[in-house]
């Protein structure tokens, strides 16, 4: 399976804080400041150690990642629990005596921890495979590998209703009270939902009229918003089809043995992706190095790949899991938007959903 150019995260670092990849739970930036502080000094007490902020071991297959960074390397790699936005702030606060050699987030935290200055430019081997579009031209962030905003559907739940293939399609009675994804106004994944939807249907980052007038149509018929991760609604069928990460679905049915099936609208959606950085002065930029290139090997691609999230770099991967994923024809009509922008364009949107959507 090859990668393609397609896209995550995104938004204010305030939404992206509350749904951001990694760490699920409800830790305050700071405690999150305090584990990464104690986690770096304990890792740099080591004769050979490396500290890379969110990096949870059951996320995206990081523990499988760094278990075999250290036995090809020798350098120890501790898992870090924080999420993006506890990763941005612990970067923030740390900034005059850095503590982390490496991080990893949501692309838009990467553009941001590049516009504060806290990282600093390096092209590990495989830098020029990564599509313009998803990565810093000087390397300052990087996507490792990406996500697609999909459908979730429970089979189950829907019983004899099709499976719905396309946007337009959830607005059909049928479909009445059974169609959710996180709220877009404390969210990256539903702010990603909304973006999917209006570009598929036409509009621009510049013009969301058709994105609202179709978020206004799922509202009346029913549109469940949860606040926070919603994986397990659709899996017990309290949401019978959530618009969500692709890779989440994948997990629900080939792991959790979940009624789930994964559809990518017809329309079109777009790309979620998880960009990494090396750290300003990192203490242990030697080690930081070794880890980023780890990552976009052929060997740390594949291990990503088991978590079904899709290498950004042409690499085999498990035919058992490639098997178990659409085909990559199907992520064709996956497209990348620009990150920066949408970021730029949020509170315009929030604007017109408060008023337009659920007022």
């Amino acid at each position: 399976m090859h990668s393609r150019r397609l896209i995550p995260g995104l938004l204010t670092v305030i939404a992206f804080s509350l749904a951001s990849c990694g760490n699920t739970d409800s830790q305050t930036a700071e405690e999150g400041n305090n584990t990464a502080t104690a986690t770096g000094e304990k890792a740099a007490a080591a004769a050979d150690a490396v500290v890379s902020y969110n990096s949870p071991e059951e996320w995206a297959n990081w523990g499988a990642v760094l278990k075999a960074f250290t036995q090809k390397t020798g350098i120890e790699a501790p898992s870090d629990p924080k999420n993006s936005g506890q990763t941005l702030a612990a970067l923030q606060a740390e900034s005059a005596s850095p503590q982390a050699d490496t991080a990893y987030y949501g692309i838009v935290f990467g553009i941001e921890a590049k516009e504060a200055g806290l990282v600093e430019a390096y092209q590990p081997p495989g830098f020029d495979e990564i599509p313009a579009t998803l990565k810093d031209p000087d390397g300052e962030w990087m996507t490792v590998h990406q996500g697609a905003i999909a459908f979730l559907v429970n089979t189950d739940e829907l019983g004899d209703t099709p499976v719905p293939q396309c946007w337009e399609d959830l607005t059909g009675d049928e479909y009445a009270g059974k169609v959710g994804f996180l709220d877009p106004t404390q969210s990256a994944v539903g702010y990603s939902v909304s973006t999917a939807a209006n570009l598929a249907l036409g509009g621009t980052l510049d013009n969301w009229n058709p994105g609202i007038e179709y978020l206004a149509a799922l509202q009346k018929n029913g549109l469940i918003l949860p606040a926070q991760t919603a994986t397990a609604m659709v899996q017990q069928g309290e949401i019978p089809i959530l618009i969500d990460a692709d890779f989440n679905g994948y997990k629900l049915k080939n792991i959790d043995q979940a009624p789930i099936e994964v559809v990518l609208p017809c329309e079109g959606t777009i790309s979620v992706p998880y960009v990494m950085s090396l750290v300003k002065n990192a203490p242990r930029r030697a080690a930081g190095t070794e880890l980023m290139d780890f990552v976009l090997s052929d060997e740390g691609q594949q291990l990503f790949a088991e978590s079904y999230l899709r290498p950004i770099r042409s690499v085999e991967i498990d035919e058992k899991i490639a098997a178990q994923m659409l085909p990559e024809s199907e992520y064709e009509r996956v497209t990348v938007p620009d990150f920066a922008e949408m970021r730029d364009v949020q509170d315009t949107f929030v604007g017109r959903w408060q008023s337009e959507v659920v007022q």
